[in-house]
């Protein structure tokens, strides 16, 4: 009985739904406008392989001038086929408050853009 709660946390940390979300391997462009009190944020860029889920921007740091925030995906599980080659993806973000520049940062490279009004 003592292994059945060791069984079902590692079936759980083995589950690809929850696994560590990792940064795009690169940003290709990003826009950056305001409207109404908050910023919609626009990024695309690549992954290495097929297979990679829900990309989204992770927000890091805003300190009302500037906004940081990590481009990030799922990668695919462990032995799962996928294509190898670049695979495009984009995700978009509504940040909520007012800034002058969005930074956005991927595995290989980042972009910073100014916010249009």
């Amino acid at each position: 009985m003592r292994l059945f709660p060791l069984l079902i946390a590692t079936l759980i940390a083995a589950s690809p739904a929850l696994a560590a979300d990792k940064r795009v391997l690169r940003i290709d462009s990003l826009t950056a406008t305001q409207k109404d009190g908050a910023i919609l944020v626009q990024a695309k860029g690549a992954v290495s392989s097929g297979g990679w889920t829900r990309p989204h921007l992770h927000l890091l740091h805003g300190d009302g001038h500037s906004v940081v925030l990590e481009f990030l995906a799922a990668p695919p599980p462990p032995g799962m086929v996928v294509i190898d080659g670049l695979v495009p993806v984009a995700a978009t973000l509504l940040v909520k408050g007012r800034a002058t520049s969005i930074h956005v940062q991927a595995d290989e490279n980042e972009i910073t853009s100014q916010v249009v009004k």
